[in-house]
Parts: structure tokens; C-alpha cells; sequence
């Protein structure tokens, strides 16, 4: 689902020089509502502290402060699945895990 918002890299006063991503194109939007959980902590019985959702394909993983790392495990697992937004309530970033860098939300024209 696209609802015309993008991603843009989050700009970093402490760089002299910015970072870039240019993995932020041709992205699926998940809601923040995607899923009741980690789908592979709820596999394994195990628990999460954050959920992430991969915009190449929608799987929904834990985070790194997690103890099983899913999103991070789901991202290097499978190549050009590169970002994952956050799926807390109120947070509007994503992490691109192949340039290390934070992304905001861009709102449509």
C-alpha cells in the first residue's frame, strides 16, 4: 500500500559531511497495526521490546534491543530488503540496515 508518503534520510547535525540511502524508492507502507507481534517470536514462544516492518515485503520483526533481532536478521537474510519502519505507536522512522542510517517520513505535496 502507498499512501504518498516517502522516506527521506534524517539529517544529522553532528556529520560534517550527510549521509545518504538511496533504498528509499518503490517501498510498501505498513500500518503501525500490521501485526499482533514478532512473527518469529510468536513462533518461538519468545518476547520482543520493539517491532519493526520490512518495506520490501511487510514482515514484522523484533528489533535490535530484542533478544532475537528479527528485523535485523530478516534484512541480511534477504537481499534489497533494506529498510524497516518502526512500529510503535506515534513513531514515524525507519532504519535502513545497509547504510546505517535513520530515515523521517515525508508527508505527500
Amino acid at each position: 500500500m502507498n499512501d504518498g508518503y516517502g522516506w527521506r534520510v534524517a539529517p544529522d547535525p553532528g556529520r560534517a559531511v550527510q549521509a545518504t540511502c538511496d533504498h528509499a524508492e518503490g517501498l510498501h507502507e505498513v500500518p503501525a497495526n500490521a501485526a499482533p507481534g514478532c512473527e518469529d517470536c510468536l513462533r518461538d514462544g519468545r518476547t520482543w521490546v520493539n517491532l519493526l516492518a520490512c518495506l520490501s515485503c511487510g514482515h514484522i520483526g523484533c528489533c535490535d534491543s530484542s533478544p532475537g533481532q528479527h528485523a535485523y536478521r530478516h534484512a541480511h537474510a534477504h537481499p534489497a530488503h533494506h529498510l524497516a519502519r518502526s512500529l510503535r505507536p506515534g513513531a514515524d522512522w525507519a532504519w535502513c540496515y545497509t547504510d546505517e542510517v535513520y530515515l523521517h517520513r515525508t508527508r505527500p505535496a
